[in-house]
Parts: C-alpha cells; structure tokens; sequence
C-alpha cells in the first residue's frame, strides 16, 4: 500500500470520462492520497461540478466541460494547463461510448461518433500533452481498452472496431516510449463488461462474471502504480488470444457461441439511460 500511495503522491492526473463510471469511481479513489491534483474532462458539466464539489474538500480538482471528439478543443484545453503548470503525470483515458446495434442498423454519425470518442479521441488527448511529457521525462498513459478488442461480437460491431484500435495504438506506443527511454509508462486496460450503466442489460457469458466498478478501479490503482503494461478481468480474458490463436475459428466460433454464450450477451442490451 505503501507503494501505490508514494506513487500518487503529489500527482496531477488528468481523467476523460470523468462524470461517470470508471473515470468517476477513478477519480474518488486516488483522491485519498495527498497532494493530488486532479483534472477532471468530460461532456457533462453538471455532473462534473457535483463531483469536484464532493471531491475538492479531499483534494485541488480543476473540471473542464469538453468533448474529446473535438482535437482543437483539446488542444486549446491542453495548451492553457501547460501553460499554467499542470502538465499531467497521469492521463486516464477513460471516455467511451457504446451503440449497441447490428451494424447496418448504424448511422454514420454513431460510427463516427463512437470511433472518436473511443479511439481517436484517446489519441488526440495524449498526443496534446505527450511532447511536453516526454521532455520531462516522466509521466503514465493508461488507455481503457475491452475485451471485446480480442474478440468479436454481435451488436458490438464498431465498439469492438474501437477497442481493436485501441489495443494497437497503445501497444505501438508502450514499444515507442521504451525504445526511446522516455520515462513514460503506458498500460492498457482489459476488462470485460463492468456494471456501470453503460452495458446495462447485457447477459455476462459463461466465467465472465459482471466486473463491479470498484474491482477494475482498485485493479488499475494498483497496476498502474506498479508499471503494469496489461491489466485484465476477469481470469478467462487472459485466455481468449490464446484460444483464439489454437483453434480454428468454427470451433472458437462454435465455444464462443454456443457454449460461453458470448455472441448472445448483447440479445437484451439497454444501455445507460439518457440523462
């Protein structure tokens, strides 16, 4: 505990995502520890002032009502905490949104919208600060992928579309930063479906329990803290490449399917209800 509470120390960690589910959770977590700054992003300014009023009695916390699909506004956003002295040593990469639909029941805009916020937004957040990390010499980018970016699903088409993304990005990254020697530590996230809202109603397969938002929160404090480069849950994610990589695909199609019931866990999504 020692270690994970020397290494948020003093912290500033900027958090997209942050009004609600992991970034939100997130957020309450590491603001235990003393000195932390945190910098709170996301496209709901409302929940964003109840959070900092709920959190700033613990610690300095700075909101910021901005959609991460939007590169000049984070750029600007970016610039002006530079300037101010609040380059990040952490950014949590946590905003994410799910459609929930058969592919061609998309429109172009859940497409686009679900690839920018997921992905490109992710990119561009890190990209604004990650100059300026590297001539520090110092930082962690921690990037929110899903299990669903190993393995396909019905109703999750461009989600999983997203999160494949994610797990190349972030991984070319890590290898980049280290090659390089900069200091900075990049980890992704693996997990599979977590109760916060955003996958409401989905039926969890067969050993995939639903992850509650405090068991993959405290997870990523910890992973983080130790330089973890993958974080998964539960248990049978770390498996799905390897069966994947061993099997033909009928067969991985056939125990996906029909016997773990993966392909049917979106059949009853709702999704987050429209706030």
């Amino acid at each position: 505990m020692s270690k994970i509470n020397d290494f948020y120390q003093n912290k500033t960690l900027l958090i997209t995502g942050a009004a609600s589910g992991i970034g939100k959770r997130f957020a309450e977590r590491i603001s235990r520890y003393s000195g932390v700054t945190l910098l709170l992003w996301d496209r709901n300014p409302d929940q964003l002032k109840i959070i900092k009023q709920q959190l700033e009695s613990n610690c300095e916390v700075f909101v910021c009502d901005i959609d991460i699909s939007d590169p000049n506004r984070i750029s600007l956003e970016a610039d002006r905490l530079i300037k101010q002295n609040f380059l990040p040593d952490v950014i949590i990469n946590c905003a994410g949104i799910v459609v929930g639909k058969l592919f061609h029941e998309h429109s172009s805009l859940e497409i686009e919208k679900t690839m920018q916020i997921n992905t490109t937004g992710s990119m561009w957040v890190t990209h604004a600060f990650l100059s300026d990390m590297i001539k520090r010499g110092s930082g962690s980018i921690v990037n929110l992928g899903s299990a669903s970016g190993y393995i396909g699903n019905p109703r999750m088409s461009v989600y999983a579309a997203s999160k494949w993304a994610i797990l190349g990005w972030s991984e070319s990254l890590r290898i980049e930063m280290k090659q390089l020697k900069t200091g900075i530590q990049v980890t992704t996230v693996i997990p599979s479906y977590i109760n916060t809202g955003m996958f409401e109603g989905v039926k969890p397969p067969l050993l995939t329990p639903i992850l509650e938002t405090d068991t993959i929160v405290e997870r990523m404090a910890t992973g983080i803290a130790k330089g973890s480069e993958q974080i998964k849950a539960p248990l049978i994610v770390h498996f799905i490449p390897l069966l994947k990589a061993i099997l033909p695909s009928s067969l991985f199609d056939w125990l996906a399917g029909n016997v773990f019931g993966v392909y049917n866990s979106m059949t009853s999504f709702k999704g987050r209800s429209k706030e």
